[in-house]
């Protein structure tokens, strides 16, 4: 066993300084000396022969049930070794993704109740569990880091205001307040933003329990109940129209299956004279499938897209794309910060949960921060109408309306904290 488990390694681990003891108590090195040394320990054969057979799925696992030991660095460090080695993949690792990539429909197969359920396993998780690491504001997706060593509350601030800016909310028909559809509107804080700061009228729909509570409580206490209502409903079961659309980490639970639908139903919902703006994370490089550790533990139904099968299906929609914008570290960075949070908490959700559950997020908020960083993730942020001219001929409009919406941002309401914080 223990003359395989080295031989493997070997293959793949060319790259970083990695020690391995197995679990009868003999130690390898592997790659080339580079780097941060990590080192790590099997605890059983189990682990060993699980990694082995099926690494996407066993690797978790293992640090999850505490048979695969980091004795040196973090998991952090060895995933980033890990994912670091570039194309040298094992053969037998390229099988299984081939295979899985084959069903990866089947497991993105998302009607109404299993969206709903596959919602309610990741979102409606004890409250306190996001307190602890998120911003102030609770904003669970990627923050936009306008410049090095930005605090996460003013990065995730600064998102909001990219993406109102793109929406173009200060063009009201007749002074009216634009009707503004948020779907995924998560705990409600982009919504919030969108009718305090930039005045919209805005319906938010979500399928978690806990978010539609809590987004509510947080209009009431706002005082802009009457103007920001958020619904527990499903996006295909809206009826519009609307003047602006905005969908933030989302998409990604839509399926690759249900892509057409989206769109299709995006469109019916957007006035002909409308602005949409889509922020989700996608894949540089072709279509892919999921990691089997983060769709069983993590993101049931859950899928990350190319840009070759979004923009397909946005055409047969009938919008158009006016605006392409890619966020490349922003994630790794929005991901670190949430990883260090989260592990200064690590007690705190050992109380509410227990030590396999820190185990299991830790590797979860880890593995997305490196695939980030040494893969090829990163999030786009699409901006679509109906025909051409309803959005200025040049980006430069992006920055006025940042300037305009932190001018206007100055003489709005603090936010309040969310219950319980």
């Amino acid at each position: 066993m223990d003359r395989l488990l080295r031989f493997l390694l070997r293959t793949f681990v060319r790259r970083g300084t990695f020690k391995v003891t197995t679990s009868r108590g003999t130690t390898f090195t592997f790659g080339d000396g580079t780097g941060k040394p990590v080192a790590v320990r099997f605890a059983t054969r189990a682990a060993e022969w699980g990694i082995l057979l099926d690494p996407e799925l066993k690797f978790g696992e293992a640090y999850m049930d505490g048979t695969f030991v980091v004795e040196q660095g973090s998991i952090a460090d060895v995933l980033a070794i890990m994912l670091g080695q570039g194309s040298d993949v094992p053969h037998w690792a390229r099988l299984q993704g081939i295979l899985r990539y084959i069903a990866r429909r089947l497991a993105q197969f998302n009607p109404r109740r299993r969206s709903r359920r596959n919602v309610a396993h990741h979102y409606d998780l004890d409250g306190r569990l996001y307190s602890l690491f998120l911003d102030a504001d609770r904003q669970y997706s990627c923050a936009y880091f306008e410049s090095p060593g930005q605090t996460l509350d003013d990065a995730q601030l600064a998102k909001k205001r990219h993406l109102t800016a793109k929406l173009l909310l200060d063009r009201g028909r007749n002074n009216t307040d634009l009707r503004v559809l948020d779907i995924g509107c998560g705990w409600g804080g982009l919504g919030l933003y969108l009718a305090e700061v930039a005045g919209a009228d805005v319906t938010g729909v979500t399928l978690s329990q806990e978010q539609h509570a809590i987004a509510n409580e947080r209009a009431a206490e706002k005082h802009l109940a009457a103007q920001a209502r958020f619904n527990l409903q499903d996006y295909r079961d809206v009826q519009g129209p609307f003047d602006r659309i905005v969908s933030v980490g989302m998409f990604e639970h839509v399926g690759v299956n249900h892509y057409d639908t989206y769109f299709r139903k995006c469109a019916q919902l957007l006035a002909d004279d409308g602005v949409m703006v889509l922020h989700s994370i996608g894949r540089s490089e072709g279509p892919s499938r999921t990691s089997p550790w983060i769709s069983k533990y993590i993101f049931p139904g859950g899928y990350i897209p190319s840009l070759s099968e979004v923009l397909p299906r946005i055409e047969n929609s009938g919008l158009l794309v006016t605006d392409i914008e890619i966020l490349r570290l922003h994630y790794a960075e929005t991901l670190k910060s949430w990883r260090e949070r989260f592990l200064a908490h690590r007690e705190d959700v050992e109380r509410i949960y227990d030590r396999r559950f820190v185990r299991m997020w830790e590797f979860y908020l880890a593995a997305s921060e490196m695939a980030f960083r040494e893969q090829n993730l990163m999030v786009m942020q699409i901006q679509l109408t109906k025909r051409q001219g309803i959005v200025p001929m040049t980006r430069d409009y992006i920055g006025r309306e940042e300037q305009r919406l932190r001018a206007t941002e100055g003489r709005a309401r603090q936010p309040l904290r969310l219950a319980g914080e």
